[in-house]
């Protein structure tokens, strides 16, 4: 599927409308940006189909310090610049040749940081929106799953936990965080049959909240990103209900939940 010249155009009137009147948060990093609107965080990856590694999992990290770093109402919303994936897996190319991708940075930490960086997103103590607007596939879908609500376009686009198809076992820790995350009438279907998962399906599913047109999507999350803020007023306790969920002795199920299981990961290895 090629990416049509109207999808980049919109996707710059997108990024546009969102960031005008906004203070830009990170200067140093390179392939995400993050910007305060009010009360409103935007973090938006720009790495052309957003595949990561460990440069890529610092450089969130990084923008999530930012967040943190204030006090009282607030949300996050994240998105890509790239019109055609929200975020494609893994960077197989810099995992496979690492010497000849030096920018993906140290390979023998990525698995336990990017465990780490999904557990620390559940556990946001603030509200995250996450505005999915083209294809998001492994640790992509993880990405997005790991968000309190998501909305996708509705025209284009899969979820899709595609381990299976690569041959790939899925950690305990990341079906963790499917079964909390993705109904149980979808969860087998998605962690074992690797189900492409359009827009609409999805939605049905429960896997999604809402689903939008490409052009709206900015202005439907940002809608629900401001309905959202003010549960952050206290940001301690909204925090600390995250880590009641899905935190070590998670309430919802009286075992360990993902965050705990993310971020330790290397105690849970098969």
């Amino acid at each position: 599927m090629d990416v049509k010249g109207s999808d980049k155009s919109l996707s710059l009137v997108c990024i546009n409308f969102l960031y005008s009147n906004s203070t830009k948060l990170l200067e140093r990093n390179i392939v995400i940006k993050l910007e305060k609107r009010e009360f409103i965080y935007f973090l938006t990856m720009d790495a052309e189909e957003n595949r990561w590694n460990t440069t890529f999992v610092r450089e969130i990290s990084d923008a999530l310090d930012e967040v943190e770093k204030d006090e009282g109402p607030g949300a996050l919303i994240t998105s890509s610049a790239n019109p055609k994936f929200f975020s494609n897996g893994l960077d197989l190319d810099w995992m496979q040749s690492p010497k000849d991708h030096p920018n993906g940075g140290d390979g023998e930490v990525f698995g336990e940081e990017f465990m780490y960086l999904m557990g620390r997103m559940i556990t946001l103590p603030i509200p995250t929106v996450c505005a999915i607007n083209g294809h998001a596939f492994g640790a992509g879908f993880m990405f997005a799953l790991s968000h309190d609500t998501r909305i996708m376009r509705e025209d284009r686009g899969f979820l899709c936990a595609n381990e299976m198809q690569l041959g790939l076992p899925i950690p305990r820790p990341e079906l963790s965080l499917f079964k909390h995350k993705v109904p149980a009438n979808a969860f087998f279907e998605t962690v074992q049959l690797s189900k492409r998962w359009t827009g609409a399906d999805a939605l049905n599913a429960g896997i999604i909240q809402d689903v939008s047109s490409f052009k709206d999507l900015p202005e439907v999350a940002q809608r629900k990103a401001e309905e959202l803020a003010p549960l952050a007023n206290n940001r301690k306790n909204f925090g600390h209900q995250k880590e009641m969920l899905y935190g070590k002795n998670a309430a919802i199920n009286l075992t360990h939940g993902p965050a705990h299981l993310l971020k330790n990961s290397k105690d849970f290895q098969d």
